[in-house]
């Protein structure tokens, strides 16, 4: 049975650093919606700074030509992951300044290469050093789940791109030493009580 959310509305003070969770997946698997969730409880969480980007890019481009991701179509792919792998990393360092036990992070570092991966995109050892140097504590990777799948402005994946993306990122993450653990389906809050159980079992909270 799970425990209400609000049991974990009061937040232990970090001592230390805090934890970095990471919540990934593909397109459309209600990361962004439990990334909002545990914000409203309270929780430190980093927002994806793809989605920005992407709005800046699609005014750069021929709507009707834009059929996927943003890395397919902008005119210089690499300047844009070396951005949003900046943007990022900036994420990363500013957890030193939450005084929180953990701080949430919708997507993580690796994201960057296994998107680069999954649009044949090449890049250099910068990208690879960023993950090595840069460590979180664990990885939620959600499952694609068609039933909630939506395309929008900005997520312009097809389900079945979504599908091929879950893949890149499991194995992106693996490749990099991280196991990364699924999140079960439900709703957005029993989903957010799931992670913060299970992050309570193992005595991060």
């Amino acid at each position: 049975m799970l425990v209400p959310i609000d049991y974990f509305c009061t937040i232990k003070t970090a001592v230390l650093k805090p934890k970095k969770i990471v919540i990934t997946g593909g397109p459309g698997t209600g990361k962004s919606s439990i990334i909002h969730e545990l914000e409203a409880t309270g929780f430190h969480c980093f927002h994806e700074v793809i989605r920005s980007m992407t709005l800046q890019a699609k005014k750069q481009v021929d709507p009707d030509a834009m059929v996927t991701n943003p890395l397919a179509f902008v005119s210089d792919p690499y300047q844009f992951n070396h951005e949003l792998l900046h943007g990022r990393l900036q994420h990363f360092h500013q957890a030193s300044e939450i005084t929180q036990a953990v701080v949430f992070y919708d997507r993580g570092i690796p994201d960057v290469l296994a998107y680069m991966d999954f649009f044949r995109q090449p890049y250099g050892n910068e990208f690879e050093a960023a993950c090595l140097e840069h460590r979180y504590d664990k990885v939620l990777l959600l499952p694609p789940w068609e039933d909630i799948y939506v395309s929008d402005n900005e997520r312009l994946e097809s389900f079945e791109e979504a599908l091929q993306i879950h893949q890149y990122l499991s194995d992106t993450y693996k490749r990099f030493g991280y196991t990364p653990e699924s999140v079960p389906e439900g709703t957005v809050r029993e989903r957010a009580a799931h992670i913060l159980q299970e992050l309570t079992r193992e005595q991060y909270l």
